[in-house]
């Protein structure tokens, strides 16, 4: 079993053996769908939203922290081997390697280079996340030329020039900011 079934299963299993009456809340209504508490009672309990008590149940103890944890172990009444494994478990989802989904580099499609080449009267430039600049129009070019150095292999980055070159004015001791 994965880490996330385990913490579900350990959590939604702690939550159906107590009843309202045990956690010391009033029992509403005679038919209750769910044993033991209801996820929004031991959201109530813990002092957590009722958002983020579900997706701990579902699992994603990564990044909870201490006091939380704690939190969900009182609201649920767990001894000293219940509330170490819920750590314990929460501890194996923090060391699981987040998986990233990258999207393939590649030119940029035909039909965004001519939707931003057909910008005439403004200037216009697409950078990705890590600000590098991936494409411009001929203002956006003129407008931003000293980010562009003549020898055009080096992959142009707004904040390495910002921070870095010195032939921008904000990155030198007498140079004025924003």
């Amino acid at each position: 079993m994965s880490t996330e079934s385990d913490a579900r299963a350990f959590l939604a299993s702690r939550r159906a053996r107590l009843t309202p009456q045990q956690a010391g809340l009033p029992a509403y209504g005679g038919n209750r769908r769910v044993p033991g508490l209801r996820r929004e009672e031991v959201a109530l309990l813990a002092g957590v939203s009722i958002d983020y008590y579900v997706r701990l149940e579902r699992g994603h103890l990564a990044g909870a922290s201490e006091e939380v944890l704690d939190a969900v172990a009182n609201a649920l009444q767990l001894d000293d081997a219940e509330r170490a494994h819920l750590f314990d478990l929460a501890r194996a989802a923090a060391k699981r390697p987040v998986r990233r989904t990258r999207r393939a580099r590649g030119p940029l499609p035909d039909s965004v280079l001519r939707v931003l080449r057909s910008m005439t009267d403004s200037p216009a430039f697409i950078r990705n996340g890590r600000l590098d600049i991936l494409a411009t129009n001929h203002l956006g070019r003129a407008l931003y030329s000293p980010l562009f150095p003549d020898r055009t292999t080096e992959t142009v980055n707004i904040a390495r020039f910002q921070f870095l070159d010195p032939a921008d004015a904000t990155s030198s001791p007498t140079g004025t900011c924003p």
